[in-house]
């Protein structure tokens, strides 16, 4: 089990000029973070599916300065310069300065794009960390190739909770947990972690993602965990996780479906409930969210397929279902859900296992 002192990188090599690009996808939580500590620690522990469609990709081109007294970069989304991106890549830099004391020796030219539409309301900034994260450990390796591939990733992972928290789940693995929960041995609040003990009943898991609200939400996740520091409820709810936490556990290693749709759904209307009842209170479910979560548990009573939804901190639905299952639940989707998502758009995705380097 690595500590953080133990990121503290130490190089010995030097370059002039490098590239590399890796892409990382986003993840679906099924037992939800929600409220934090210092340094992006999360106040509860997390579980998530790893998807594998919706996806950032990063290219990284590093270039030797001179002057080392300040982070130099350039950043281009989808090929045009993005200035409002910038103060966040800023920020993520002074955050992982102290393990990555190298930075301000290069300057970087990040070019990302994302595999979905920007403006679809999915939540890109865990993938686009989750990949900035892994260049940055390529420079690393090239700087010091004796660290490890375990340390590669667990590192990796680790910075990218710095950029955002969630983004720590979108390393390595089909199924992540984060945040140190007794039942799970190897887990950390300092990075995710691989679960590896999957019934067969999840492996290749769908989840297709119903477009409901493409706007900008109108309070952000980052307001949205420090109103957990005073919320009523908030200690009941942390107690809550670490429970749902330890029986996801033995629901993925023992394939049982009912229990697995009991736990995601009510995580996910909990989730809602902390924001519409904190101070101040907000509501980012939409009419249309509510429309779709009810047709889905008709569809589920009367054709007794084990389909499911979970929310992230907006209006868009996750429809979750077993491979087997997937032409009937699509066509239930076409025929009755997507009048109720925007401009009849919905993302079809699968689990999948992580980050990818690609040069």
């Amino acid at each position: 089990m690595f500590s953080e002192k133990d990121f503290i990188a130490d190089h010995c090599n030097a370059i002039e000029t490098a590239s590399f690009e890796w892409s990382a996808p986003s993840n679906i939580a099924l037992v939800k973070y929600w409220g934090k500590k210092e340094n992006q620690i999360p106040a509860n522990p997390s579980i998530s599916f790893t998807l594998n469609n919706c996806k950032t990709i990063t290219k990284l081109e590093v270039a030797k300065k001179s002057d080392t007294t300040s982070f130099s970069f350039d950043l281009l989304f989808e090929g045009k310069s993005k200035e409002d991106f910038k103060p966040k890549i800023q920020k993520f830099f002074e955050r992982i300065e102290e393990y990555c004391p190298f930075l301000k020796e290069y300057h970087f030219k990040i070019d990302t794009q994302n595999t979905f539409p920007h403006s679809s309301g999915i939540a890109s900034s865990a993938s686009g960390m989750a990949a900035l994260a892994m260049n940055i450990m390529s420079l690393e390796k090239v700087l010091n190739p004796t660290i490890s591939e375990d340390y590669f990733f667990a590192k990796a992972s680790f910075l990218a909770r710095l950029g955002s928290g969630s983004a720590c789940r979108s390393i390595k693995g089909q199924v992540v947990v984060w945040g140190k929960n007794s039942e799970i041995e190897t887990s950390s609040d300092l990075f995710g972690v691989e679960f590896l003990d999957i019934h067969s009943n999840f492996k290749n898991f769908q989840d297709t993602i119903l477009l409901v609200d493409k706007g900008e939400k109108q309070v952000s996740s980052t307001v949205g965990h420090d109103l957990m520091h005073n919320h009523p409820y908030s200690e009941k709810r942390f107690e809550q996780a670490h429970e749902n936490l330890a029986k996801m556990k033995t629901i993925l290693s023992s394939g049982d479906l009912e229990e697995f749709i009991k736990i995601v759904e009510s995580e996910a209307l909990t989730l809602h409930a902390m924001m519409m009842t904190s101070m101040p209170y907000f509501i980012l479910m939409k009419p249309n969210t509510l429309e779709i979560i009810n047709k889905l548990w008709n569809f589920r009573n009367e054709m007794q397929i084990p389909v499911c939804f979970t929310l992230d901190a907006g209006a868009n639905v996750h429809v979750l279902y077993p491979e087997n299952v997937k032409e009937k639940v699509l066509q239930f989707i076409q025929d009755e859900l997507v009048v109720f998502c925007q401009k009849g758009h919905y993302i079809c995705d699968e689990i999948g296992n992580g980050a990818k380097q690609l040069k």
